[in-house]
């Protein structure tokens, strides 16, 4: 053995003085850290883009395997002496340069390894974790062949003009299949569809789809393929839990700049109780930084460990944001499924109705009666339409919602080291159960248990795939009240001269009875006997109009405009 250390014989010594050369760099410039030949993927969906590359070779059992990752000298391949041959069943790679070479008595001499040997032991990924890289990327395959492209044909109401539609409109947007037989995406994605078809990764044909529902609020819609040869060869989804900040997420789907299938990846940045812009509502969300854009609507995110964890829906445009995305979560989620399942049909988040406000102030606590460990929120206004609205009344203090005690500024304890907001327990419930809720009221505790239902607004958001309800008497347009602007328009004709400009109004009462809904209002326009229609509309305007003149001139208003009816279906019933 030589002052190097390096066994001796066989080969010639190498000359006193001379340094060994180092291993040559590799492609990548890396002359040592040879892990970044070997990644152990971050995420399994990383990996899927490896599958569309060309597939890495797999390792050889000749004499004289090449090592992935590290370059070194080249080494003249020798044959294997007999002590070897005597103890390896199969063929061995030749032993490397200065390395312990076998005994003539089937041993090997104790030899000190070169510093070059200790950098390659340390830095050598050993052969074992070649089949657990493949396995997960194997994994990765259903979940990526899981998600489709949805396309949909729209046609909007015309609030203008209620008996007609507007001009149809297409689509895209993506979904994943789940199990059932059914597939999810965004409920703004099919939001007043006419026609929608889905199309699997790396397949040609489109299949038509039913919508089994869509659920407003949270912004989910569930879909359908009858054709039995959409499901095959896929394998559904599985959910994940709920995700902690900083947790690696991949969103995948047909986003706008392509036709293929895209993946976006990030972390989690945020979780709140947000607002669902197209439901008009609060429920809880993630926020994470990786891109969110038009197409990706409905298309699932991923953990590392390639479960879902989330649906895209919807991002943040700002001039002093950017790559701000939005995630709908598990939980909410799962409620839309499980509420599906009970029920057959979608019904909804339910609410508790009230307006509150924080109790941070110490004066105001001493106010309101409260002790000193006592803590929670004050109620301002009860919503008339909200569930058994005479429990709770202003200035009452919420204590507790199902034993979960609220504190001052409305949170509940959520997770170790976080809170959220105490809505977020009403959310978790479903319609028809109930609730205990503890109030402090007059310095005195009283409990309810209150019916959850859903929020029954006065004016609705969403019609919900409905054809808008209209009234049409003597060119005046009578419609419900509605977000989505639902409004009532003057049809120009004789019988209405002086009454062009008024637009947009309440009506408040006909001939001195109070208005309930539009199909009241209808029902006493059809059954007036008087000789005059009176309308109260807000602001003190008057509506004044002959009963014999104004129904004869409504059927020539109704043909003069190609109007086939001048009521709704919903109000002939």
């Amino acid at each position: 053995m030589d002052s190097h250390g390096h066994a001796s014989g066989g080969k010639p010594r190498r000359k006193r003085g001379r340094k060994p050369k180092p291993p040559a760099p590799d492609s990548s410039g890396n002359n040592h850290n040879h892990l970044h030949h070997h990644p152990a993927p971050s995420s399994p969906l990383a990996n899927a883009a490896v599958l569309d590359s060309p597939e890495p070779e797999p390792a050889s059992s000749s004499p004289a395997p090449r090592r992935r990752g590290r370059k070194s000298r080249r080494v003249r391949n020798e044959p294997p002496s007999e002590a070897d041959a005597a103890h390896s069943p199969s063929p061995s790679p030749p032993p490397r340069r200065g390395g312990p070479k076998g005994a003539p008595n089937g041993g090997a001499e104790a030899a000190e390894p070169s510093r070059w040997e200790l950098a390659g032991n340390i830095v050598e990924v050993p052969a074992a974790m070649e089949p657990v890289r493949w396995e997960q990327v194997v994994k990765v395959v259903p979940s990526m062949d899981a998600v489709v492209k949805v396309f949909c044909v729209h046609t909007e109401p015309n609030f203008s003009l209620p008996w007609q539609r507007k001009r149809q409109y297409s689509s895209s947007s993506s979904g994943f299949i789940i199990g059932g037989r059914r597939v999810l995406t965004n409920a703004h994605s099919v939001e007043h569809h006419t026609q929608v078809k889905l199309k699997k990764r790396g397949s040609d044909t489109k299949y038509l789809a039913t919508v089994l529902a869509i659920g407003t609020e949270c912004d989910i819609a569930m879909l359908t393929v009858e054709d039995d040869e959409f499901w095959k060869g896929v394998t559904p989804l599985e959910f994940g839990s709920l995700p902690a900040l900083q947790d690696a997420v991949t969103v995948v789907g047909y986003p706008i700049g392509g036709d293929t299938i895209s993946v976006t990846s990030g972390v989690v940045s945020r979780i709140e109780i947000l607002s669902y812009v197209h439901g008009s509502t609060e429920l809880l969300g993630l926020q994470i930084d990786a891109a969110i854009n038009s197409g990706n609507s409905g298309g699932p995110a991923f953990n590392d460990k390639g479960k879902c964890v989330g649906i895209a829906f919807q991002s943040l445009k700002h001039e002093d944001a950017e790559n701000i995305g939005y995630v709908i979560p598990t939980p909410v989620i799962k409620h839309f499924i499980e509420d599906y399942e009970k029920s057959g049909e979608y019904t909804g988040f339910p609410i508790l109705g009230i307006e509150w406000q924080k109790m941070e102030n110490p004066d105001l606590r001493k106010a309101m009666g409260m002790k000193s460990d006592q803590k929670g929120v004050r109620v301002r206004r009860v919503e008339p339409t909200a569930p058994e609205s005479g429990c709770l009344q202003p200035s009452d203090i919420t204590l507790s919602f199902d034993g979960i005690d609220i504190a001052n500024d409305g949170t509940v304890p959520f997770r170790h080291g976080e809170r959220i907001g105490f809505s977020y327990l009403v959310s978790q419930k479903y319609t028809g159960e109930k609730a205990r809720v503890k109030v402090l009221r007059n310095s005195k505790i009283h409990e309810f248990n209150i019916k959850l239902a859903t929020h029954k607004r006065l004016i609705p958001a969403h019609i919900k795939g409905r054809p808008p309800s209209y009234y049409i008497v003597a060119g005046f347009v009578f419609m419900v009240v509605s977000v989505p602007y639902l409004r009532s328009e003057v049809l120009v004709s004789d019988i209405n001269i002086g009454y062009e400009d008024i637009v947009n109004i309440q009506v408040l009462a006909f001939n001195g009875t109070p208005v309930k809904n539009l199909k009241h209002l209808a029902t006493m326009v059809e059954e007036c006997n008087e000789a005059f229609l009176k309308f109260d509309l807000d602001y003190d305007q008057l509506v004044v109009l002959e009963t014999k003149t104004a129904k004869a001139a409504t059927q020539d208003i109704l043909t003069t405009h190609c109007i086939p009816s001048a009521m709704s279906e919903d109000l002939k019933s």
